[in-house]
């Protein structure tokens, strides 16, 4: 997800971006406490459908789209290193407690919703690269997991990381708290799925014994096909090799592990993921019923700028407001 200026950030090369620059001079507070009596959260809720949504943007509000739309899981964008290191900090400028951030979160899990917490996307300082040990790392995972009152982390890699300390890390992470975890991952083309670098942190996973959900970022790749097609190609692809990395596990369960998230309207290879294509996905994701569904994102979800250039708060297409989430909604899995 490489980074453009404040407000005019969007999805580049594979990438799904966040809206807001990172101030690398911010003061990084220290991360929340843990509190000493932790208990660990019963096992993760099933989440089918999660669009992503930029909590570094004012608006749209968690509970604002779950009251317009119903939709109640969102993938939340995303938790970072700092300037201070291994501190995971929203957006790696907010403190992690953000009272504007975590309210949005009570209020929507006080309307029966929940949340997976990002971390990763486009620009650094990504905790997988900052924190030195997989001790260091697993501690700053939970400090998310704990301060958002979640149990679902998605790591978004889209730039090397210490893929070995970082499955290390997750599978203690999983030992103890039972965390769903899926790894969003850069589509190379819709012929080969995942790019090699995607792959080789999927076989760590494997080496460490990580149950991981893969999520391809079906957005910004080569392709001569339509382009509702493509993104489906290249989840199809990015199965093949997940066969290929857990061999003795059958198709069934790999397509249970399978995520596909395109970026929704005006993508920057010119291509235009289009309310059509929308149900065309749902379609075959509910045949092969996958494991989830997601798109980038939630605050473009509207037709503010029909046939403009690619926005960070609109679609850039003809739309009704929130009416791909209310399309992915159709999704049950």
């Amino acid at each position: 997800m490489k980074k453009l200026p404040k407000l005019l950030v969007a999805v580049a090369a594979g990438t799904m971006l966040p809206l807001t620059a990172v101030g690398a001079a911010a003061a990084a507070p220290d991360a929340p406490a843990v509190p000493a009596a932790f208990a660990a959260p019963a096992a993760p809720a099933e989440i089918k459908t999660a669009p992503y949504i930029d909590v570094m943007q004012e608006s749209p509000t968690l509970p604002e789209v779950a009251e317009a739309t119903g939709q109640k899981h969102f993938t939340l964008a995303f938790v970072l290193g700092s300037a201070a290191g291994c501190t995971p900090m929203w957006g790696g400028e907010a403190a992690l407690d953000d009272q504007r951030i975590i309210g949005q979160i009570d209020e929507l899990r006080a309307q029966g919703g929940d949340v997976i917490v990002a971390t990763g996307g486009a620009m650094g300082p990504y905790l997988e690269s900052v924190c030195g040990t997989s001790d260091e790392l697993l501690n700053a995972y939970k400090s998310i997991l704990d301060t958002t009152g979640s149990n679902h982390l998605d790591i978004d890699v889209e730039a090397t990381i210490q893929h070995d300390v970082v499955n290390e890390a997750l599978a203690k992470l999983q030992a103890e708290r039972g965390t769903q975890v899926s790894y969003t991952l850069r589509v190379q083309s819709d012929e080969t799925g995942l790019d090699p670098y995607s792959v080789q942190v999927l076989q760590s996973a494997a080496d460490h014994g990580v149950d991981v959900l893969v999520n391809p970022m079906a957005m910004e790749f080569g392709s001569q096909q339509p382009w509702g097609d493509a993104v489906i190609a290249a989840a199809e692809a990015t199965l093949g090799q997940m066969k290929e990395i857990w061999p003795d596990v059958d198709e069934a369960e790999l397509k249970a592990k399978l995520g596909v998230t395109p970026m929704i309207g005006r993508n920057f290879n010119g291509n235009e993921f289009t309310q059509e294509h929308a149900q065309q996905l749902v379609d075959w994701a509910g045949q092969n019923q996958i494991g989830l569904l997601s798109f980038w994102s939630t605050g473009r979800d509207n037709g503010g700028c029909p046939g403009g250039a690619v926005s960070p708060t609109c679609s850039s297409i003809e739309q009704q407001p929130y009416e791909f989430t209310q399309i992915f909604q159709g999704f049950g899995g």
